[in-house]
């Protein structure tokens, strides 16, 4: 049985692993979900399109969550 993981799952799987600040680089992130680096920056456009938050952390090395 493979493992089927929807769009959705994904974008949901980036936000948690955003809120705790452990996504960790872009090319990192794209080999977690199996995609291509080029996919996570346009999973991180929807969910800012979203409303979500979303920035990337230079200095971590990392995409969080913006609280207000």
């Amino acid at each position: 049985m493979t493992d089927f993981i929807t769009y959705q799952e994904r974008l949901d799987y980036i936000v948690q692993l955003a809120k705790t600040s452990s996504t960790g680089t872009p090319e990192s992130l794209a080999t977690k979900l199996g995609v291509s680096k080029r996919t996570i920056k346009r999973m991180i456009f929807v969910l800012r399109e979203k409303g979500i938050p979303i920035k990337y952390n230079r200095n971590l090395m990392t995409y969080q969550i913006l609280t207000q």
